[in-house]
């Protein structure tokens, strides 16, 4: 299911900050300027290195939202309290500032797009951030394949990416399950993921479908035991987990 990552690129690239757009009240979304970009596969991340005047580095992993095989790099922040590098790039960059990318990273959490069995993606908080990319691929590319996102998140105030999946959910390609704070167009009352909610709005398991899920441990941890309990195959699960601390 992932054989066509690209390459890995283990040397630091100039990249200089092209765009900021914020999502949220916490998070940013910054697009790179990168010479020789080799593309990246949808679930692919990069290290991004900061360096200060004094000579201080900082490097964190991010993942990549932007489309695969697109040539845009783009990544989302969000701020970790505390945090030393999502504090600044998600109030401190602007247009025209410099920094360091290493990638594109990771060969097992991607999306493989010769393949066309069914995706089920499901993120929670931040958690979407590479599986945006992978939303964003098969939308450009008109990818046969079906494809649907359960997104997971507190209220309609930390939705990354509001435009996007608010079509997408018109369309019925996304659902959105609030832990604490619905909108009042929703039905479902608010709280963690449930057996009932894959039974409602996941690509039925007898279509084999392959599942990606990104999120905090305790989540993704709950969401591999409720897919498995619902007839998933366990060998088409991919998983990617971020704790306290994460950059993803």
């Amino acid at each position: 299911m992932a054989r066509a990552a690209a390459l890995p690129r283990l040397t630091w690239l100039p990249a200089t900050i092209s765009d900021v757009r914020r999502e949220s009240a916490t998070a940013t979304t910054l697009r790179l300027d990168v010479d020789d970009w080799p593309g990246h596969v949808p679930g692919q991340h990069v290290d991004l290195r900061l360096t200060a005047p004094d000579g201080y580095s900082a490097v964190r992993p991010y993942s990549l939202a932007s489309a695969g095989g697109s040539g845009t790099v783009e990544i989302t922040v969000d701020t970790t309290p505390g945090g030393e590098v999502s504090t600044y790039l998600t109030q401190g960059a602007r247009p025209g500032h410099h920094l360091e990318i290493r990638g594109p990273l990771g060969k097992w959490f991607v999306w493989d797009t010769s393949d066309t069995e069914p995706v089920q993606l499901i993120g929670g908080g931040s958690g979407i951030v590479p599986l945006m990319s992978m939303l964003r691929t098969h939308d450009a590319q008109q990818h046969p394949a079906q494809m649907r996102l359960l997104y997971s998140l507190p209220s309609a105030v930390h939705m990354l990416y509001r435009p996007e999946l608010a079509s997408l959910h018109a369309e019925g390609t996304v659902t959105f399950l609030y832990t604490r704070q619905p909108t009042a167009a929703s039905t479902r009352p608010p709280g963690r993921i449930t057996a009932d909610d894959l039974r409602q709005h996941a690509i039925n398991p007898d279509l084999k479908p392959s599942a990606f899920v990104c999120g905090p441990t305790g989540f993704v941890e709950t969401v591999l035991t409720l897919l498995v309990g619902f007839g998933y195959d366990p060998e088409r699960i991919r998983a990617e987990r971020y704790g306290e601390g994460s950059s993803t």
